[in-house]
């Protein structure tokens, strides 16, 4: 899918918050770090970091989304906002992606691979194979891999080609070591961005980042918003230098 093959300079944003209680709360502290961002910032959020898991108010989470989406769309002009949503859409309940530009909904998915652990197939419908693409805004290939989804060969290989992954996440923290190891390695083996982004809840990793095409990571730490200039050399550097079929084209 291409929204717009025209050129930009972007900032990859990484976040990196704790989700309260309370549904406002968590919408008011998302706003708060989107407006502080730069023109042409591509921001990738923890997934449904607005609602969290809430179980026993799913209903009300569902209610909450039509709201978020009117205040995310209103400041994401000159901005690519990415996150997860608890929704409902034909009496079905989905965890579905949201990639915002300019005002709208450009691309739309439920989330594939459900963490069973966590008893989400009992309340999520899970998305079809073909609902995944890749999705180009302003010259930039961004393809979104959504927390359990990082374990799947199948999905790493539809990534193929990309050049910014971004992995909106509420990864648990026994498991920290497996989220900063797929993160590293799916940029590596991709030769591109992963703008990874995890929860500050006390049962998450925590370890929210954005890795460059060489491997390189750098930790948003204390910082609840991590800014790296994209940089589209810097992938076709490596992929001519080290040519495993990706390509890649710079005009």
């Amino acid at each position: 899918m291409t929204i717009s093959k025209k050129k930009k300079d972007y900032i990859l944003v990484s976040l990196l918050f704790e989700t309260k209680n309370s549904y406002d709360t968590n919408l008011d502290t998302l706003l708060a770090l989107i407006e502080k961002t730069q023109y042409n910032s591509c921001i990738v959020a923890p997934e449904v970091c607005l609602t969290g898991f809430d179980y026993d108010n799913l209903s009300a989470a569902q209610d909450f989304t039509p709201k978020a989406l009117k205040s995310l769309k209103e400041v994401s002009q000159n901005k690519i906002i990415i996150l997860t949503m608890i929704e409902k859409v034909a009496h079905k309940t989905f965890n579905m992606l949201k990639v915002i530009h300019n005002g709208k909904v450009v691309y739309s998915r439920a989330k594939e691979k459900l963490f069973k652990f966590a008893a989400e197939e009992k309340y999520f419908t899970p998305a079809t194979d073909a609902d995944f693409e890749i999705v180009e805004i302003d010259g930039i290939k961004i393809a979104v891999l959504i927390c359990f989804e990082l374990r799947f060969k199948d999905m790493w290989k539809k990534c193929e080609g990309a050049d910014v992954i971004a992995t909106p996440s509420w990864w648990g923290v026994a498991r920290s070591e497996h989220f900063v190891s797929f993160t590293k390695t799916l940029a590596i083996m991709n030769q591109c961005y992963v703008v990874a982004s995890d929860s500050l809840n006390a049962e998450c990793s925590k370890m929210s980042s954005i890795i460059n095409p060489q491997g390189k990571a750098l930790y948003n730490g204390n910082k609840a918003c991590l800014e790296v200039q994209y940089n589209e050399k810097e992938i076709a550097i490596m992929r001519r230098y080290m040519d495993v079929g990706l390509g890649k084209d710079i005009g």
